[in-house]
C-alpha cells in the first residue's frame, strides 16, 4: 500500500508528519509521491485564511478524483463541520497515533473520525525525518494563551509539557543517527514547563550538556512569558550550541491593539526582551506582525511601522488579518480588504529595506557554517542562524565548513567555501 503525506504549516506540523511517516513505516506501508499513492494524508493548518482556502481547494480536488484521503492536523478540530463536507474521508486531527487505524479503515472502504485531542506523548515516537540532519523535537503540545484572533487552542488544546527526560532521550537518540541541528518546537517554547514545574531555560541547559557537535534552534516564544524568564534564557543562550536566533512575535506596535488581541504583554515588554538579547549577542531577530486587525486605526498601524523601523528585525513575518471562525475577533467589524492589503504592502516595503541593511552588515564575515539543507544549492547556517547560500560540487550536508560572506539579499546571504 503506497501512502503519501502532504504537509502544510509550522514546524510542529512537520514533526507530526514525520511521526505519521514513522508509524506507517513500522507497519510496512510505503512512502509514495501523491500521483502514485493509494492513500493521501493531508496534514492541515488553520493559522491563516489563505492557507485554509488552499487546503480546502486541495481537498475538493481529491474529493472529485475519488482519492482515498485521511485529514490530519489542526483543521478538523478547529472546524469540525468539514467532516460532513467530505463524507468519504477519514479525520484524525492532531492524533497522529491513530493514523494506522485510519489507514486500515480506509483500505477497507471504511472511515475513521477521531478529532478529539488525546494526550499521548509525541516526543519519542517513531519517525521518518524530512531532513536527515535536522531533528524536530516537539517539547509540548497546546497553548496557555487566549489570543482573540487565533484558532490554535481549539485544535491543540491546553498546554501539556513533555518530561525533560523524554526530550533528552530523543536528543541522544537523534545524535546517534547523524543529526547536527535540533529544532525545539511547540506553540510557544517559553510556556514550556509552566504546567509541570520546570521551564525552557532548564530544558535548554540540559540539552546543551549532551555530548556531541550539534546546534539548537529555539522556536517561537511569546513576549508574555519570555520577559519573566529573561535572565535565565540569556544565560543559557551563551552556550555555543544554541543558535543566536530569537523568534519573538510582537503582532502590533500599539498597546491598545495588543490588548484587543489579548496578547498579555505591551510594546515595552517586547522591546525589553529584544534589548536585553542584543546587549549580549549579535542575535538574528525574527518577529511577526498582523496588519489590519479590526481595531487598528491608521495611528495604530503607524506605531507598528515606527516600531519595526526602531527595532530593525532581521525577519518580519507579515500577515493580513483574517477573521478565523469561532474566535472573538471574528465578531468585530473588519477593515476593508483594500486597507489591509495596502498596509501589508507598506509593511513589506519597510521590512525589505531593513532586511537588506541588516544582511549587508554580514558581507566580509568569515566563520564556521553548518550545511543543513540542499533544496537550492547548499544552505548553511552560521552562529546567528543566518541562511547562507553556497555552491559546491561535493556532498556537504551535515558538515561544518569555513565560509566567507560575499553578498546579501534582504532574505539571505551568499558566500563561498574557503
Amino acid at each position: 500500500m503506497r501512502i503519501s503525506i502532504e504537509t502544510y504549516g509550522c514546524a510542529m506540523n512537520k514533526a507530526d508528519s514525520e511521526i505519521i511517516a514513522g508509524l506507517l513505516e513500522e507497519k510496512g506501508f510505503l512512502n509514495s509521491c501523491p500521483d502514485d499513492a493509494d492513500i493521501l494524508i493531508v496534514n492541515t493548518c488553520i493559522v491563516k485564511t489563505p492557507t485554509e482556502r488552499k487546503i480546502l481547494k486541495r481537498l475538493n480536488e481529491l474529493k472529485s478524483s475519488k482519492k482515498k484521503v485521511i485529514v490530519s492536523g489542526c483543521l478538523p478540530a478547529a472546524m469540525p463541520w468539514i467532516i460532513d463536507d467530505f463524507p468519504t474521508f477519514s479525520f484524525i486531527g492532531i492524533n497522529v497515533f491513530d493514523v494506522v487505524d485510519a489507514v486500515e479503515e480506509t483500505i477497507n472502504d471504511g472511515r475513521l473520525v477521531k478529532i478529539r485531542t488525546n494526550e499521548k506523548e509525541k516526543v519519542c515516537a517513531p519517525k521518518v525525518r524530512i531532513n536527515p540532519v535536522v531533528e524536530i523535537i516537539p517539547i509540548a503540545e497546546g497553548c496557555l494563551g487566549n489570543c482573540s484572533y487565533c484558532q490554535i487552542k481549539m485544535a491543540r488544546g491546553k498546554l501539556r509539557s513533555y518530561p525533560i527526560d523524554s526530550i533528552l532521550k530523543q536528543v541522544k537518540r537523534a545524535l546517534t543517527h547523524g543529526i547536527r541541528e535540533i529544532w525545539i518546537t511547540t506553540q510557544d517554547t517559553c510556556a514550556y514547563g509552566m504546567d509541570s514545574g520546570t521551564n525552557l531555560a532548564e530544558l535548554l541547559g540540559k540539552i546543551t550538556r549532551v555530548d556531541g557537535d550539534f546546534r539548537i534552534r529555539v522556536g517561537m516564544m511569546n513576549p508574555k512569558h519570555a520577559i519573566n524568564l529573561l535572565d535565565e534564557l540569556i544565560g543559557v543562550y551563551k552556550d555555543e550550541k544554541i543558535y543566536k536566533f530569537l523568534h519573538i512575535p510582537v503582532q502590533s506596535g500599539d498597546d491598545q491593539v495588543l490588548r484587543d488581541m489579548n496578547r498579555g504583554y505591551g510594546v515595552d515588554d517586547f522591546k525589553t526582551v529584544v534589548r536585553k538579547f542584543r546587549e549580549e549577542f549579535d542575535v538574528t531577530l525574527a518577529t511577526d506582525v498582523i496588519v489590519g486587525f479590526p481595531t487598528e486605526d491608521i495611528r495604530a498601524f503607524n506605531r507598528t511601522v515606527d516600531l519595526i523601523n526602531e527595532i530593525k528585525p532581521d525577519i518580519v513575518n507579515i500577515s493580513r488579518f483574517w477573521a478565523r471562525p469561532g474566535t472573538k475577533a471574528s465578531k468585530l467589524k473588519p477593515l476593508h480588504g483594500r486597507t489591509t492589503k495596502e498596509r501589508s504592502r507598506k509593511m513589506n516595503e519597510v521590512f525589505r529595506k531593513i532586511g537588506m541593511d541588516r544582511n549587508k552588515k554580514w558581507i566580509g564575515w568569515t566563520g564556521k557554517v553548518l550545511i543543513s539543507d540542499t533544496k537550492r544549492d547548499f544552505c548553511g547556517r552560521n552562529l546567528a542562524y543566518k541562511p547562507i547560500i553556497l555552491k559546491s560540487g561535493g556532498d556537504l550536508l551535515g558538515e561544518f565548513v569555513d565560509v566567507e560572506i560575499t553578498d546579501a539579499t534582504y532574505y539571505d546571504l551568499r558566500g563561498r567555501i574557503n
